[in-house]
């Protein structure tokens, strides 16, 4: 489709739809009703001008190379996306930053007993798939950020490699010590899998992808269908980012020129043990010479043989060498300036960089990034002026560790805190349900934008879709299963507290955010309001996650073919964009955050009462144990003692501290509620900018400069709310410091970080208080 200006179709056929002035005003939460009137025609002309043809063209140019860190096809991108902002009217630049990217050199997995075979490490390319042809511009299937290494050891099968294997292969009393590890994707992030597995006394780790959790179990394997074929490896980065993300040589700091950086040697992020990727074709020579007990049931994939744990007869030989380079990124910041309180900040963001082509991850996000800036950059010739400054970036080196948005964010930390109010991400998109994940302070918000958007396919709002799923309605709302296109676990079967929100009030509860994308560093860092949306559900990236495969070729035959959910996702975060920018009152719900948060304790004195009455039962076996050992006088073995059974934590602090949040909310939902009545009259005459500038700042409150215990000595990730958790990467933990001390079993540091946390919840009301106090005076006439 020709791009040009569509500056008379807005004159003529936009203006001639039916004017919302002219019905009943609208009813949009922070505007007065004057202005919810003049936001809902502005949004109605957004929401017609994202353009399917144009995003499908975007795709094809951005993916006809590979276009990881360091290739100069992701430098052409980004100076591609600088041109085509600027052409959209926006204020835009490139930010560069210099970053340790390694790229391998040398790679071997061998089995030398009892007998031989060389994975091949290689994916072929596909018939009828062009650009799975360019292996002279590939990068090879490795995990960056893996230690290099030369190792020969017995090999030892650790399922998905999770912390909680290690204790089955402790009751069989198998031990990986002096041995190379096998673990399949899933379930974990890849770069928990060599972290347990070196804290175990591994020398190495070898992950592969069973056909059971992204293969031919799934469905057709591609080209034939969308999973993953024998040959195909996932990509990525193994780096331990539940440390810190960014840079492994500048934690803290951006990764600019002149940075001071680390040595190699003491980069804390970067793994113990040799890691490589391999495909299940490569795997399955090397788990059939696996012997010793059969594999138990949960931990079986779908390869034809019967899968043994170890160790040996099986011996491997693991080689990999890297080249340590300091490889530059580009990252593409645009900016519409706001008219009335510019220094309040609205930030969208989604990475270009892709491990090889990367069609979905991340350019299915990509292209409705674009089509948003060139919608608003139509509405502003026709007009519209938002009220804040609105900025988009296009971040380079996510794939590697959310390198362009962490090191952007270190750089700039003082500024982005001084006026960032919201941080919007997208990332892998495709066809189905609305997924939303963020700070619940968003949560009502961003269900009122879901139901303004309609599904491209049903006679339903995108938010009414996804109540049916909710509901149990998912096949009647045309649902479908399938995973994410991460293909492993984030926060999909967490509990509640782990992965759910409140959902008050008929809203559809927002999943709490982990890592794996960039929001990471706003949320967790800088304590920035953050959200991340996609839609998903009825098509399956996991197949091709992260290999040669996820291209044009397969997005546009196994994905959004005619990109009508990219189009969907364009006008749902444009549209959160423009009532963030627009809103009289900044859109923020203190009650929701306040129930949310309570759940969360009370699933933490859950946790800890199993955890005593878990310790309790296991001594009480040991004591039947022993008198069946007494009653026998033949029975020889000798009891295991006696666990300690953990004390009584004491949570009135945390409960105490929520009393008071929830005060503070409610007199910020009286302020709210005055301030709206009668059409929001008196926002309508008010000066908002105090009031709007202390209400971004709360976020800010949940946070402690101090970060999380035992994160290393960066106190890098400082929400205490939220976090990724340490033995899972990508999947969140809700109250980190007490969740994980409970799990750890460090009674001690729980009792201490239920009190650090209830003063971080005090501080929070303390912001909620002082912005219904301004709200008050400025709207008390």
């Amino acid at each position: 489709m020709k791009r040009f200006s569509v500056l008379a179709i807005l004159s003529f056929a936009l203006l001639a739809l039916p004017g919302l002035s002219q019905e009943r005003a609208p009813n949009i939460d922070g505007f007065a009703s004057a202005s919810a009137a003049n936001e809902a025609q502005w949004e109605q002309k957004f929401r017609a001008l994202p353009s399917a043809d144009n995003m499908r063209e975007d795709m094809r140019r951005l993916t006809l190379h590979p276009h990881h860190v360091g290739s100069p096809y992701d430098k052409d991108n980004a100076e591609w996306l600088l041109a085509q902002m600027k052409s959209y009217g926006w204020d835009a630049h490139i930010e560069s930053f210099n970053v340790l990217f390694p790229t391998p050199k040398e790679r071997a997995v061998e089995l030398v007993e009892p007998t031989k075979f060389v994975a091949k490490l290689q994916e072929p390319p596909v018939p009828g798939d062009p650009t799975s042809n360019q292996q002279a511009e590939q990068l090879p299937s490795y995990n960056a950020y893996s230690i290099d290494g030369d190792v020969t050891a017995p090999l030892v099968y650790v399922n998905y490699g999770a912390p909680a294997d290690y204790e089955e292969l402790d009751r069989l009393g198998i031990s990986v010590k002096g041995a190379i590890v096998i673990a399949r994707y899933g379930q974990t992030w890849r770069g928990i899998k060599p972290k347990v597995a070196g804290e175990h006394g591994a020398v190495g780790c070898i992950i592969y992808s069973d056909p059971h959790d992204d293969g031919y179990f799934e469905g057709d394997a591609f080209p034939e269908g969308p999973y993953r074929p024998k040959d195909g490896v996932q990509r990525g980065s193994v780096a331990d980012m539940p440390m810190y993300p960014g840079d492994p040589l500048t934690p803290g700091v951006g990764a600019t020129e002149n940075a001071k950086r680390l040595d190699i040697k003491d980069a804390a992020t970067i793994t113990k043990i040799p890691v490589l990727p391999i495909s299940y074709a490569d795997a399955q020579p090397l788990l059939e010479a696996i012997k010793g007990p059969v594999a138990p049931q949960a931990w079986r994939g779908a390869l034809g043989i019967t899968y043994h744990v170890g160790p040996g007869p099986a011996k491997v030989h693991l080689k990999i060498k890297s080249n340590w380079d300091i490889k530059p990124i580009y990252d593409v910041i645009s900016k519409l300036q706001g008219s009335t309180e510019p220094d309040v900040w609205i930030i969208r963001g989604n990475h270009h960089d892709a491990w090889v082509n990367g069609a979905d991850d991340p350019i299915s996000g990509q292209v409705s990034l674009l089509e948003e800036a060139r919608s608003m950059g139509e509405l502003v010739k026709a007009g519209w002026k938002p009220k804040r400054t609105i900025i988009y970036c296009s971040w380079d080196g996510e794939e590697p560790g959310l390198l362009g948005s962490t090191e952007f964010a270190e750089t700039h930390a003082e500024e982005l805190k001084q006026h960032a109010a919201v941080y919007i991400n997208s990332d892998n998109s495709s066809r189905g349900f609305l997924n939303v994940s963020g700070s619940h302070t968003l949560e009502p918000f961003i269900n009122d934008v879901a139901r303004s958007i309609q599904d491209p396919e049903k006679n339903m709002t995108v938010w009414q879709r996804d109540s049916l799923r909710r509901a149990g309605g998912g096949a009647a709302a045309g649902g479908g299963g399938g995973r994410g296109g991460r293909g492993e676990a984030a926060a999909a079967g967490a509990p509640a507290g782990q992965a759910g929100g409140g959902g008050r009030g008929g809203n559809f509860p927002i999943s709490a955010l982990g890592s794996g994308s960039d929001y990471t560093v706003f949320l967790d860092f800088l304590g920035i309001a953050s959200m991340d949306l996609r839609f998903g559900g009825e098509s399956n990236s996991a197949g091709v996650y992260h290999s040669i495969y996820d291209d044009f070729y397969w997005f546009t035959k196994f994905d959004d073919p005619n990109y009508i959910y990219g189009r969907a996702l364009a006008q749902t975060i444009g549209t959160a964009v423009m009532r963030m920018a627009d809103a009289d009152l900044l859109p923020y719900d203190f009650n929701t955050l306040t129930n949310t948060v309570r759940q969360y304790e009370t699933e933490l004195e859950t946790l800890a009462q199993t955890e005593r009455d878990q310790a309790i039962a296991r001594n009480r076996q040991l004591d039947e144990g022993v008198f069946n050992a007494i009653a026998d006088p033949q029975e020889k073995s000798v009891p295991p003692p006696h666990e300690d059974v953990p004390p009584y934590l004491n949570f009135a602090p945390l409960r105490n501290s929520l009393d008071v949040l929830a005060r503070a909310s409610d007199h910020y939902a009286r302020a709210h509620d005055r301030a709206m009545r009668g059409g929001g009259a008196a926002i309508a005459s008010a000066s908002l900018t105090q009031v709007n500038n202390q209400l971004a700042h709360t976020e800010r409150a949940l946070t402690d400069e101090a970060g999380l215990p035992n994160r290393g000595n960066y106190g890098w990730f400082k929400h205490m709310l939220y976090a990724p958790g340490f033995y899972t990467g990508y999947g969140v933990k809700t109250i980190p410091a007490v969740r994980e001390a409970i799990e750890q079993k460090d009674w001690k540091l729980a009792d201490s970080q239920i009190v650090r946390v209830a003063g971080v919840l005090e501080k929070e009301a303390a912001a909620i208080d002082g912005a219904a106090t301004a709200l008050e005076q400025v709207t008390t006439h």
